[in-house]
């Protein structure tokens, strides 16, 4: 039995189970009007982290009262002018989905769920306006109380805890940096190296999502936020610092001088054993050696001395962020949280929120979408008749409102298409053959077992969950959980149509209005990294590195499925040439205010890269313009003549990255005055 269907899994599916049964019975107890949402409820809350539960809870509620107001609010208010209640019910939906795209957090949810709870609860009681408050207040008392019990049992019996698996990917992803980190210092690089780097991105993107469930931790004491964002900050150097190294030992070639290639082969030995205990010692004596080999550049260096120098200072910062990434791996697994070195204390004052990259077009898209099918379902449904249509078109929010982040949601809408078609049969055969001969609710909950129980396992496997989780919804429907359905065949059908013929509804109206998918968020993405180079460039303060490393990773990891998707990875490429474009922007603007004087060298290099990454174009991007490298040969040939050697270094090291992330295939460079 493999780990997907074994002890995992059965562990998860008894906790899942118990707490809806634990809910069911106490919504029964109370004698609340639809038990039903309270045993949806604590399978919907149910992860197998006990943090992650308790999160998703806690937005659930928040969701879930925005919801219910927002209901009461809008419903007695223009209940007599049904139209403007169908667009200010729509209008919610869609901003909660637009505000949800926008925070591409485990947070998200809470806004999505604000959003198409107000179709919960507002389309079925529309005959009852009166009545709108009551209905609202027991929704959320049944929704509440199947979180309550959900969050109970996962928290308590057995809990999953989100550290350990915290420290198992951090684990997992320092391995591989040291791994692909030691096979950049070869000059081997190819297309497998170029992938195991691009995963470094959806990794930090990975630790960020898991980082967000850590105050809800129960199972064990949580590291610090602040320490993993700190964490997030320093691997996102290793990718530029990586890539950058390798292009200077491919460049030097026979150049490479038998001293600094003595350290790379201390560094490739160093990052194959990355758990030695003496690593610490053994990185700062290697920086020390990288910084004492780096030529003291007089006033006519020549090319092989400044690429020496870029690689000498690119490959001590490369083992130096790598030392800090061990360092806060230390601190995450402290009991106390005075910090183990001074510099992890630093690293740790500096950390903040990480910044990710925001589509609002695509939100706003998604938005739209929502906004739309509402509109669309709701004049169906009145013009037709269809006493029961209501639940067609709140499936169809519900479902436009869930998948808006995906890019293709029609392959998750045909999944739970075919879950709701076998709960249909399933809920038959329970509703007409099994439960009028049930006596109790022992016997209720024994009937129930055997598919829930096989079905909860089934929800943490990725290949079924998504075909799982809606026959398993279909079992608590209220033909079989509410008194009203009862032998009641024909509202049962009736209901079980109306819910495919949601999913159909939102299928087509996906199909309508979402057909660009997946190629227009990637135009849009690469767009959006570009004009954030163009801006970056000809910003006058001081250089915001780990903000706009947060970004560009991030984007990095939301093309890479999608490109991948398409066929197209070396596009990604452009993407790592991209990160050191912009570490060459930062050090280049910090030296420009270093100077203390007019820069015009340096002014013009990069206004020049700021009009080259403004006009390009993701169909078809062209190369930088000669005028662009003569203006940094410029800046070099000036800049390399200061009588000061400090500016000499950093102009240097600044532009020579510069030069060859946009002109790889350029002739060295040649000082005019030569």
């Amino acid at each position: 039995m493999t780990d997907r269907f074994g002890w995992t899994a059965a562990l998860f599916s008894l906790k899942s189970f118990a707490a809806a049964m634990l809910a069911l019975w106490l919504s029964l107890r109370i004698g609340l009007e639809r038990p039903y949402w309270a045993f949806l409820t604590a399978y919907i809350v149910a992860q197998p982290l006990a943090g992650a539960v308790l999160s998703k809870a806690a937005f659930r509620v928040f969701g879930t009262i925005a919801g219910a107001a927002a209901t009461v609010v809008m419903v007695p208010t223009l209940v007599d002018t049904p139209a403007l209640l169908v667009v200010a019910l729509a209008s919610w939906l869609g901003l909660c989905v637009y505000v949800s795209l926008l925070d591409r957090t485990p947070r998200s949810y809470m806004f999505v769920l604000a959003g198409y709870s107000t179709c919960l609860i507002a389309l079925p009681s529309l005959d009852t306006p009166g009545e709108i408050f009551t209905i609202a207040s027991l929704r959320v008392q049944e929704i509440l109380i199947g979180i309550l019990c959900s969050s109970l049992v996962h928290g308590v019996v057995f809990p999953g805890s989100v550290t350990d698996l915290l420290f198992a990917r951090v684990d997992a992803i320092l391995g591989d940096a040291a791994r692909w980190s030691r096979d950049s210092l070869s000059g081997e690089g190819g297309p497998t190296l170029d992938a195991e780097r691009r995963r470094l991105a959806q990794d930090v993107t990975e630790l960020h999502q898991l980082s967000v469930h850590l105050p809800f931790e129960t199972a064990r004491i949580a590291p610090r936020l602040r320490t993993v964002r700190a964490l997030q900050d320093q691997l996102s150097l290793l990718l530029p610092l990586a890539a950058a190294v390798e292009d200077r030992i491919v460049q030097l070639g026979r150049d490479l001088p038998p001293p600094l290639a003595e350290v790379l082969a201390d560094a490739r030995a160093l990052f194959d054993d990355a758990s030695a205990a003496d690593w610490r010692e053994q990185a700062d004596a290697l920086i020390a050696r990288c910084r004492a080999l780096e030529p003291p550049l007089e006033r006519d260096p020549s090319w092989t001395e400044m690429m020496v120098l870029s690689l000498a200072s690119r490959l001590a910062d490369l083992i130096a962020a790598f030392r800090d990434c061990l360092d806060l791996r230390a601190q995450m697994a402290a009991s106390s949280a005075r910090a183990v070195t001074p510099r992890v204390a630093e690293l740790v004052g500096l950390a903040r929120n990480r910044e990710l990259h925001r589509d609002h077009r695509g939100a706003l898209g998604g938005a739209v979408a929502a906004a739309v099918t509402m509109i669309v379902g709701c004049t169906l449904w009145i013009g037709s008749g269809w006493q029961d249509g209501y639940a067609a078109v709140m499936m169809a929010g519900v479902f436009l409102a869930l998948f808006a982040a995906v890019d293709n949601p029609v392959a998750p809408l045909r999944a739970f298409l075919i879950g709701t078609s076998v709960a249909t049969v399933l809920g038959a055969i329970y509703g007409y053959a099994i439960m009028p001969r049930l006596d109790g609710f022992p016997m209720l909950a024994a009937a129930l077992a055997p598919p829930l129980l096989w079905l909860g396992s089934l929800m943490t496997s990725p290949r079924w969950g998504a075909v799982a989780l809606p026959v398993l919804l279909g079992l608590g429907s209220p033909a079989l959980i509410s008194a009203r359905y009862v032998n009641a065949f024909p509202a049962f059908i009736n209901g079980a149509l109306a819910q495919v013929t949601g999913i159909w509804f939102a299928i087509v109206m996906v199909r309508l209005l979402r057909s660009a998918g997946g190629e227009s968020a990637v135009r849009r993405t690469i767009r959006a990294g570009w004009r954030d180079i163009a801006n970056r460039a000809n910003l006058a303060a001081p250089p915001d590195l780990r903000g706009w490393l947060n970004r560009m990773l991030d984007r990095i990891a939301l093309l890479a499925p999608r490109l991948a998707a398409q066929g197209e990875t070396a596009r990604l490429y452009d993407a790592l040439r991209d990160l050191r474009t912009g570490l060459s922007i930062g050090e280049l603007r910090q030296l420009r205010i270093d100077l203390h004087r007019q820069a015009e060298p340096l002014t013009r290099v990069l206004a020049g890269v700021s009009d080259h990454y403004r006009q390009l174009d993701p169909a078809a991007p062209a190369a930088p313009d000669d005028r662009l490298r003569g203006d940094i040969n410029a800046a070099m040939d000036e800049l390399l003549g200061d009588p000061d050697a400090r500016v000499r270094r950093a102009a240097a090291i600044g532009l020579v990255s510069l030069r060859r992330s946009l002109f790889p295939a350029a002739a060295p460079f040649e000082r005019a005055a030569a």
